[in-house]
């Protein structure tokens, strides 16, 4: 599974987004996931089975497919519940 953490510029927010779910993963113990990060202009559907993105940019990115917006994109435990989420939907954890 890919996960792209897309931001408005594609440089300091989403790569910090990119770190974070990095980080809930390797506490998860989950392994199999690539996760990386991009600007909204450039970010298709097809890069990733999953974006995160903040609730300004949501409206511009609703074209990828599977979204998860974020209310706060420093709240650790949103991402974190978001991110538990998303792998219990997709069968990766339990």
């Amino acid at each position: 599974m890919k996960i792209l953490a897309v931001c408005g510029s594609g440089l300091g927010t989403s790569f910090m987004v990119e770190m974070n779910i990095n980080q809930i993963l390797s506490e998860l113990g989950v392994t199999d996931v690539e996760v990386s990060h991009s600007d909204l202009s450039s970010a298709v559907p097809g890069d990733a089975d999953v974006y995160f993105l903040a609730k300004d940019i949501a409206d511009g990115g609703a074209h990828l497919g599977d979204v998860v917006v974020m209310e706060s994109i420093i709240d650790m435990d949103e991402l974190r519940t978001k991110v538990k989420k998303v792998l219990e939907e997709r069968g990766i954890i339990l």
